[in-house]
């Protein structure tokens, strides 16, 4: 069984991109374009297994916000936040969570959603 991929951009054109990469890589993409839509969305779908989120997107919170939230309320899922603005040091991100910076290596990123839900 595929496992899914929620991810979170506020830009439809790299929200487009992201889900291209997701599905290349044999999961299943789910798409939010902000951290409200998101929570949602993890409220009522228990078989999404990685969060990647941007940092900056409009709302209620931003992508480091939501990481937080959901390494609390969703501890097994795993966590990718990108960026092209912010560089996070490691102890703003959530345990376990990884950085991957914009433009960010497609090869790279592929491999690590596989090495997390292989």
């Amino acid at each position: 069984m595929r496992k899914s991929v929620l991810i979170v951009e506020d830009e439809p054109l790299l929200r487009l991109l992201a889900m291209d990469l997701v599905e290349e890589a044999g999961f299943i993409a789910i798409e939010a374009s902000n951290a409200d839509e998101a929570i949602t969305i993890l409220e009522t779908n228990s078989d999404i297994r990685i969060l990647l989120t941007d940092i900056d997107m409009p709302g209620s919170m931003d992508g480091l916000k939501l990481a937080a939230a959901v390494r609390d309320r969703w501890p097994p899922i795993e966590i990718i936040v990108v960026s092209g603005m912010n560089n996070p040091q490691a102890h703003e991100l959530p345990a376990r969570g990884v950085f991957f910076a914009k433009p960010y290596d497609i090869q790279r990123l592929a491999q690590q959603l596989r090495c997390m839900a292989p």
